[in-house]
């Protein structure tokens, strides 16, 4: 009996840190859950803002399909949790039928161990037991086996208890997983509800771009020249930067040991820089790809387009110094900050904080971004160059 409740002890804090585990990962994988519905939410947000005007827009239908996108992901993480409680409710089913029977062991044991004290259960006959032993030693060992027989009984009777505490536990504890199993599949069949209802969205809205056709192209060619403006400045930085180290016989840009110090530091932080927003969500990439509604139209953008909510403001993500405010026709004011040999680069913007010289700080405000009054949609275009060379800077701000 010592052994066989020794075997169940130990079974039990192992499948306790094995639930303990299993609940970690279940804890981790909830989080990327609720952060993904947070995503969605604000995403919800900013198509309503949009919905309030009646005309189709490229950024309506990057908002949309940035929804669908985290609705897949979040079904994605919703069968993970589903495949985590499938794990745990097959564990706790077999520690319950292992349990029950273990318990029922245990009973009938004690069962029979009570009939034959009930048989014996006279005084006189345990007095008999102890004195037709044949000397005081065996008189002795006899008085052991009746307190160790006594005490075994009482430890029966506590591990009847431990066992069914236990199994009342992990009954419980499969009723529960069970009943969030139920919740996260009516959760996985909203979101697949709402997938189906938004790709309808998401095919009307590209029917109704199709028919912009000439507009759209007219819209791109402006964005194109909005980006070559911006590119001439940043050459122009550059070009400046270039005189000063041929001056002094010396290549790339010509930087004091503070401006040295700066580099570093900008560098070392690559991947941990705030976003260049309080809040929001990246609509278009860096890079060249496929137009979203023009065939065979490729499109090029030096930096990315973060959407965000009407009156948010642009913030620098790290110290430096103001080198440029540009105003562009077509793309409203920019504004060029230097972090050394890193420029980064913050237009669309239709009000100003900061003027050219200026020390500015991480996180502070230097514009207001614009916003649209045509569908309603505020747009900063952020870039990221280190010298001339462009950078993806989803590569540089913190992962969402």
């Amino acid at each position: 009996m010592k052994r066989c409740t020794g075997i169940l002890i130990a079974l039990f804090f192992v499948l306790a840190g094995v639930t303990s585990a299993s609940a970690q990962s279940l804890s981790e994988l909830r989080k990327k859950k609720q952060k993904t519905a947070e995503e969605i939410k604000y995403t919800n947000q900013l198509l309503e803002e949009t919905s309030k005007h009646a005309q189709t827009s490229l950024n309506r239908l990057a908002l949309l399909n940035r929804q669908i996108r985290l609705r897949t992901q979040l079904i994605s993480e919703i069968n993970g949790e589903i495949a985590y409680l499938d794990s745990s409710i097959s564990d706790n089913a077999y520690v319950v039928n292992s349990l029950t029977s273990d318990l029922k062991k245990i009973r009938d044991n004690y069962a029979q161990m009570i009939r034959y004290a009930r048989r014996n259960a006279d005084a006189n006959s345990k007095l008999l037991f102890l004195l037709s032993a044949e000397d005081f030693n065996q008189a002795y060992k006899r008085f052991l086996y009746l307190r160790q027989y006594a005490d075994y009984r009482k430890k029966q009777v506590e591990a009847i208890v431990a066992v069914k505490d236990i199994l009342d536990s992990k009954l419980a504890d499969l009723e529960k997983r069970r009943k969030e199993k139920e919740e996260m599949l009516g959760q996985k069949r909203d979101e697949s509800n709402q997938i189906r209802q938004q790709k309808n969205q998401q095919n009307q809205y590209y029917a109704n771009l199709q028919k912009k056709r000439r507009d759209l192209k007219k819209k791109l060619e402006q964005q194109r020249k909005v980006e070559q403006r911006l590119q001439n400045e940043i050459e122009r930085i550059i070009a400046e930067e270039a005189k000063k180290s041929a001056a002094k016989n010396k290549k790339g840009f010509s930087l004091t040991p503070a401006e040295k110090e700066l580099s570093a530091d900008f560098g070392k932080n690559k991947g941990r820089f705030p976003w260049p927003v309080d809040r929001g969500l990246i609509t278009e990439e860096f890079g060249e790809h496929a137009h979203p509604v023009l065939k065979r139209v490729m499109v090029r953008n030096n930096g990315i387009d973060i959407t965000t909510s009407a009156g948010e403001k642009a913030r620098a993500i790290f110290r430096g110094t103001v080198s440029r405010v540009v105003a562009i026709p077509g793309g409203n004011m920019a504004v060029i900050i230097r972090h050394g040999n890193y420029l980064t680069v913050y237009s669309n913007l239709s009000d100003v904080f900061v003027r050219a010289g200026q020390k500015v700080e991480t996180k502070q405000e230097i514009g207001k971004i614009y916003t649209d009054p045509g569908d309603n949609k505020t747009v900063l275009k952020f870039q990221l160059w280190h010298e001339n060379k462009k950078q993806n800077p989803e590569d540089w701000i913190v992962k969402k």
